[in-house]
């Protein structure tokens, strides 16, 4: 069996307002859609990050896949490098490196890992089909049937200000009380059984105000709170200390391996990261350091999902733990991380995921539901799910008219506070 063509389709999702210490949501998120068919008639799914930069990298990799074995993952991981590595000597642009997209440019081993990724299991999802076995059983076998995913519950706004007249059906949320209305609709809609706050945007006293009014709300639900490095290290110590005993974990409260650990020393809590363990030469020094405890997987940006059973016997052999890292995603992405999820023997915690804000799908509805607060794991052959062509055509035009070509969160808000930069830490007190 070979590969006779691959298509990389850009397409564009509605994003609601949602806030991060960095910014505000733009109107649009951007994700690419690959497939990769053989001569034997079968079609591989993939999906990833969608910005001009990553189509360049993805567009430059698909032609070398022609004519290879959807097998040879090995080879596909060589070829990347080998195009990667042009790129670098040619003087490619530079991107910005933050929590959601942790490329920085073609030599980044982060960025080789997220292009691999994107081939990686579109290739997976092939060979599950020739062989008639879902994604899970190539990975080694599902230890569990069902994965746990956590409500994103985010502070935002009631409408995108260049967009007034598309106001989203969650309306404003800028007080603990609002929160708790959001995590209430999300637990009754998706039965989820733990919350996740995005923190970074209020001041740290609002929020705890918030993570407490959620645990008096929901008293049988953990609550963890990401605030992406906004707070400085005395901030976050107090934070941790005043909510002792109310979170199941703290992640990302400041920035960099030292600076976590630092603050472990002084919490009861755990630790968790997405920022500052994100490769796997960044997990010798946490190691070292003692923290972070848990590291939220992603196998966009961890080189895929045979990567991430590399990180599972990493995490399990030195004693961490794993939950799991969520961009804004659909169905394809979906059903990787529920695969990885269900083989993964340091999953200790419900993992991230953004599908309760979005309004748009690009697979066929029926293979991915959620049932308290779980999705259980799909067992047809491949990763499971299949691809709504029209819907892909239709959210692509959607990418061509909405004119949002890269991820900046800054900008936006910039619309309304024309001093913001994004730079963290921002809260120097409560």
């Amino acid at each position: 069996m070979i590969i006779t063509s691959v298509n990389i389709t850009p397409i564009a999702v509605k994003d609601p307002p949602l806030l991060n210490s960095e910014g505000v949501h733009q109107t649009h998120a951007l994700r690419s859609v690959i497939q990769v068919h053989t001569d034997d008639g079968f079609t591989g799914l993939g999906e990833t990050y969608g910005d001009d930069q990553m189509l360049t990298w993805l567009r430059a990799v698909a032609p070398r896949l022609i004519g290879t074995d959807p097998f040879a993952t090995n080879a596909l991981a060589q070829t990347v490098v080998e195009v990667l590595s042009a790129f670098d000597r040619d003087g490619a642009r530079e991107l910005p490196v933050g929590a959601g997209y942790p490329m920085a440019n073609a030599a980044s081993s982060k960025t080789r890992a997220a292009v691999f990724s994107a081939f990686e299991v579109a290739c997976l999802d092939i060979q599950g089909k020739a062989l008639g076995r879902p994604v899970h059983e190539l990975l080694g076998g599902k230890i569990r049937d069902a994965v746990p995913y956590s409500a994103y519950l985010f502070y935002k706004w009631a409408e995108h200000p260049t967009r007034p007249y598309e106001a989203d059906s969650w309306g404003e949320v800028l007080s603990p009380e609002a929160m708790v209305e959001q995590a209430r609709r999300m637990v009754d809609e998706y039965g989820f059984t733990s919350l996740k706050v995005k923190g970074g945007v209020l001041t740290p006293g609002k929020e705890i105000d918030t993570v407490l009014a959620l645990r008096e709300a929901f008293p049988g639900h953990p609550v963890r709170i990401d605030p992406n490095a906004a707070w400085t290290v005395d901030v976050a110590v107090e934070v941790g200390k005043r909510l002792e005993g109310e979170l199941e974990y703290l992640e990302d409260p400041v920035g960099g391996t030292p600076a976590m650990a630092e603050v472990a020393r002084q919490v009861s809590m755990p630790l968790a990261t997405n920022m500052c363990v994100t490769a796997f030469e960044d997990i010798p020094e946490a190691v070292r350091e003692g923290a972070p405890q848990i590291i939220l997987s992603d196998h966009h940006f961890w080189g895929g999902l045979r990567q991430s059973v590399a990180l599972d016997v990493l995490c399990d052999t030195f004693g961490l733990s794993l939950s799991m890292h969520s961009n804004t995603h659909l169905g394809i992405s979906l059903a990787a991380m529920t695969h990885f999820g269900a083989v993964s023997r340091s999953m200790a915690y419900a993992c991230d995921t953004h599908t309760p804000w979005q309004t748009e799908e690009i697979v066929v509805p029926g293979a991915l539901t959620f049932h308290n607060g779980e999705v259980k794991v799909p067992d047809a052959p491949g990763l499971g799910v299949e691809l709504d062509l029209d819907a892909v055509a239709l959210l692509h035009e959607q990418w061509e008219k909405s004119g949002v070509r890269t991820r900046d969160d800054v900008t936006p808000m910039q619309a309304v506070d024309p001093e913001w930069t994004g730079a963290v830490p921002r809260f120097t007190s409560l």
